[in-house]
């Protein structure tokens, strides 16, 4: 005598049984990420994230990544024998900081890949206590040749302290999503 299989448990993802693209739509609405055929050269966003940089941020950063520059961990060599007079933000922490911000307002549910970061420039330190705020221009837009469902994006990321200061900046490609076709 064969026993039933157990009662299936359904989870809400087992409910939505709808395409992908159908999905990554409807995300995408939720989350806030831009499709490549809703994004025009020039247009500029003004990211409404803010954020202070913490002691913590950057000794966690800097730990995580196996960066022990005395720049970013030593107080007293900072003091005694930089310009700078007290640790800086690792720029590292700076440049992930910098395009996380823009993600929930370009990218979130549409990307498909970073393709990679052009250009990155530092021109001003970030210090413990400094608050970032962040801006994206659209520089490029590309069709994908191999791809049609899909293009080729190059955004300008700008990063400003709270003096106004630029404090980093770089170009970043990235692989977007166009809109799907309404099922």
């Amino acid at each position: 005598m064969r026993a039933d299989p157990p009662p299936r448990l359904l989870w809400p993802k087992d409910l939505d049984r709808r395409p992908i693209a159908g999905r990554a739509e409807r995300e995408a609405r939720t989350l806030g990420g831009k499709w490549f055929d809703e994004l025009s050269v020039g247009e500029v966003f003004q990211h409404p994230i803010h954020r202070t940089l913490t002691e913590t941020d950057n000794i966690l950063f800097s730990a995580m990544t196996h960066n022990p520059a005395q720049l970013h961990l030593d107080e007293e060599y900072c003091r005694a024998e930089t310009e700078f007079g007290q640790r800086i933000v690792n720029s590292a922490f700076t440049l992930g900081l910098m395009v996380g911000i823009s993600v929930g307002d370009t990218t979130l549910g549409t990307a498909v890949a970073n393709l990679g970061w052009d250009e990155v420039r530092f021109p001003k330190p970030l210090f413990h206590g400094d608050t970032i705020r962040v801006e994206t221009e659209v520089l490029e837009l590309r069709e994908s040749r191999s791809r049609p469902d899909q293009g080729i994006v190059t955004f300008l990321h700008r990063a400003f302290n709270q003096h106004g200061d630029l404090v980093a900046h770089c170009k970043r490609a990235g692989l977007q999503r166009k809109k799907p076709a309404a099922a």
